[in-house]
């Protein structure tokens, strides 16, 4: 129905809200039988309050603005009406929610925060302030270097897309707010619009889907955590400079550092879920710091042991020194008994052709089994006392000398690889 305003004298007299009204239903939508009614939207990102990783969510406050035509309420004239917001009940609106919604809530101080303005072509834009907790699945696999995208999806409750369709009014620049929005954790690098359909069992609806990828601010965790366990790793080096004599003080260092790194892990998962099921990039590195500590006051355990049972290397190295000795005068024995046995050349007068005394081959034979005996048990003993020469140490005090190369060394290049993967795959 088309209700006009009347004029007076060439001057056009907006139609008060009675006439206005006047025969319209609003349980009816616009177009009713003629074809689906278009509403176009877009969005204005007040702020984003907070991102919850524990949660898997986020809250924001928008402005969100819905345009349509309603051939009912146009009128002649070239201004538009504005309505206060409680006559919104008088209206149709499209039945719109956000899909993803936890919880939300419309702001209404001093009044509900709607706005309602008619155009004399029907149009309608009517607008909404909303604060709302939206899903967000999160990946935190790279936690602190991950980048997270997250959505918000607008829906039609009722009217499906025979009834009525959803538009971005500008397409990617109906979102407006994100390039001036400063966020804690975050810094917010791309985010796009796009167009889709939902389908359920009882019809396809119209969906509108906004994109946004947040990242990271990891400047904040470094300064947290990864900077304080990796100084905590260098403080339990100091104890590789200290005297092996000086117990209590090694002790003191290892245990002090491996509870200082304990706390550090304990505090660095409290912001995080506690049930999940991947391990983060904080959880790698914390996991590595903790390694090393207690691996240098595994470190002082061994050598203080190897200390108070040390064995008489000299001993040993005698034992195979005396081996040695020994397989001297077998080989030359052996090389003895070989050049001896060996038989004439033979001449050329037929005569002086002879053999080995056959008397004589039994004996050898036996020589040179059991010289070969000799040399087996000789060989085996031999690589008992070098096997017994390697898992000793000479001199204790050099696990230490050789723990201040090796533990900085080990830690610097478990770094490059971490920072590598994590940064660049």
């Amino acid at each position: 129905r088309h209700i006009c305003s009347k004029s007076i004298d060439g001057d056009i007299l907006p139609p008060t809200i009675q006439k206005l009204m006047k025969g319209y239903n609003k349980y009816l939508r616009p177009f009713f039988d003629n074809g689906p009614v278009t509403v176009g939207m877009s969005l204005d990102i007040a702020s984003i309050d907070t991102i919850s990783e524990i949660n898997m969510d986020y809250t924001a406050t928008i402005f969100l603005r819905q345009r349509w035509t309603d051939e009912r309420l146009c009128f002649e004239g070239n201004k538009s009406l504005s309505l206060d917001g409680r006559l919104v009940e008088l209206l149709w609106v499209p039945d719109t929610f956000i899909v993803d919604s936890k919880k939300s809530f419309l702001h209404d101080i001093t009044v509900e925060n709607r706005l309602i303005r008619i155009f004399p072509n029907g149009t309608v834009l009517y607008a909404l302030r909303i604060t709302t907790t939206v899903a967000c699945n999160m990946d935190l696999t790279k936690y602190p270097m991950d980048k997270q995208t997250c959505t918000l999806q607008l829906e039609s409750w009722g009217y499906n897309v025979n009834d009525v369709m959803f538009y971005w009014t500008r397409g990617n620049d109906s979102v407006s707010g994100l390039d001036t929005l400063r966020l804690a954790q975050y810094t917010v690098e791309d985010y796009y619009t796009s167009v889709s359909e939902a389908i359920y069992e009882t019809g396809q609806y119209p969906k509108l889907i906004f994109h946004f990828e947040l990242k990271r601010n990891i400047l904040y965790f470094i300064l947290e955590t990864y900077v304080p366990s990796s100084l905590l790793v260098v403080l339990s080096w100091v104890s590789f400079w200290i005297s092996q004599s000086s117990v209590p003080a090694r002790i003191c260092i290892g245990v002090t550092t491996v509870l200082t790194m304990t706390t550090l892990m304990m505090g660095a998962r409290t912001s995080l879920p506690n049930a999940n099921c991947f391990i983060k990039a904080i959880d790698v590195y914390l996991g590595i710091c903790f390694s090393f500590i207690f691996g240098a006051l595994i470190e002082y355990a061994v050598a203080h042991f190897c200390t108070l049972h040390h064995p008489d290397a000299a001993k040993i190295i005698s034992y195979g020194r005396e081996l040695q000795r020994i397989e001297d005068e077998m080989n030359g024995a052996v090389t003895t008994i070989t050049s001896n046995s060996k038989c004439p050349k033979p001449q050329d007068d037929d005569s002086s052709l002879s053999k080995c005394p056959p008397s004589e081959s039994e004996p050898k034979g036996e020589r040179k089994e059991q010289e070969d005996q000799c040399t087996k048990v000789y060989y085996l003993l031999k690589k008992v006392v070098c096997f017994l020469n390697c898992c000793q140490v000479e001199n204790p005090h050099y696990i230490d000398n050789y723990s201040r190369l090796s533990f900085p060394l080990s830690f610097i290049i478990v770094n490059l690889l971490y920072w590598m993967y994590y940064l660049y795959l």
